[in-house]
């Protein structure tokens, strides 16, 4: 059948449509993508405008037009980070539900880090062990870890790209002071973390998902995209660190100049690169594989699953 995930993320509305069917390869067929950085449309009082709820709205129809005229045959909506933590999500998911007849999913926290594990295990196989993962996105920072399909560890932490560099980073390019107060904060919060997974015992692959780790990588040296999804791509703490300092002088567009870098991206990737430090340093990875898998893929095979069970 042909399934179509419509991922409303803290950056992106992203509408996946594959190929698929219980024990398959699930095959792309379609992506439609649109930048809508909800996470930093929040208002003062931490809830979605009316201007981002319209905009919301708008994409939602765009991505059901899209869907339609792909011959998607199920629809699987959900939301993350943004809506989950705007104080008005509820008016949000309404308003959406009665203008566009879409009801979305919100997954909490560990839904998303649970979702985007199983789609890692399955891109790695058992042959890879214990894993870790570790995934940035605009509004939250999932990790996981586990030797089966679902984790035995997963947790959601309010570290998302985007959502920091709105909160914490407002100069372009950002002041020295405002960079290590947020390079505190972000291991502070990891830190608290930490112990609940290094007790679980040292992982035998470490991995990650998202957009950010996938620049990160590129600009250290990864191949490109155009070398397709199958070549080995992985960040080396060593050279992180070294590019760390030299993103957090540059100017947005200086850094939407590096390789693989969007221009939609740039300018929240001196954050991404604070937290992969952190994450890396402070649950000793020295090295880790940038996964094509993340959390739509895990939406998809667990949809699989269930109607294999029928």
């Amino acid at each position: 059948m042909r399934l179509g995930v419509l991922d409303v993320g803290s950056n992106t509305v992203h509408l996946l449509v594959v190929d698929a069917h219980p024990g398959a390869h699930p095959l792309p067929a379609h992506s439609h993508k649109v930048e809508l950085r909800l996470a930093q449309l929040l208002d003062d009082s931490g809830g979605i405008g009316d201007a981002g709820v319209e905009r919301l709205i708008e994409v939602v129809h765009e991505a059901l037009r899209a869907a339609e005229d792909k011959g998607v045959e199920e629809l699987l909506p959900f939301a993350t980070s943004a809506v989950r933590d705007a104080d008005n999500a509820d008016e949000v998911l309404a308003r959406v539900r009665d203008e566009t007849g879409t009801e979305l999913q919100v997954l909490s926290g560990e839904e998303e880090a649970r979702l985007t594990f199983l789609a890692a295990r399955r891109w790695y196989g058992w042959s890879a062990g214990k894993l870790l993962v570790i995934d940035i996105g605009g509004g939250s920072l999932e990790i996981a870890y586990g030797m089966d399909e679902e984790p035995d560890a997963a947790v959601s932490l309010p570290l998302g790209a985007g959502r920091l560099t709105a909160g914490w980073l407002p100069g372009d390019p950002p002041e020295a002071d405002d960079v290590r107060a947020l390079r505190r904060h972000v291991r502070t919060e990891i830190a608290r973390t930490v112990g609940d997974f290094t007790r679980r015992g040292v992982p035998d692959h470490v991995v990650a998902t998202s957009k950010t780790f996938k620049q990160l990588a590129r600009i250290a040296g990864a191949p490109g995209s155009a070398e397709g999804p199958y070549v080995q791509r992985e960040l080396k703490r060593e050279s992180l660190e070294a590019w760390v300092p030299r993103l957090a002088a540059m100017t947005t567009a200086e850094r939407a100049e590096l390789p693989g870098v969007s221009e939609a991206r740039a300018g929240q990737l001196t954050a991404g690169a604070l937290v992969a430090e952190g994450a890396m340093d402070l649950f000793g990875v020295e090295r880790l594989e940038i996964c094509p898998w993340a959390l739509r893929e895990g939406v998809i095979l667990r949809r699989l699953d269930h109607m294999g069970r029928r």
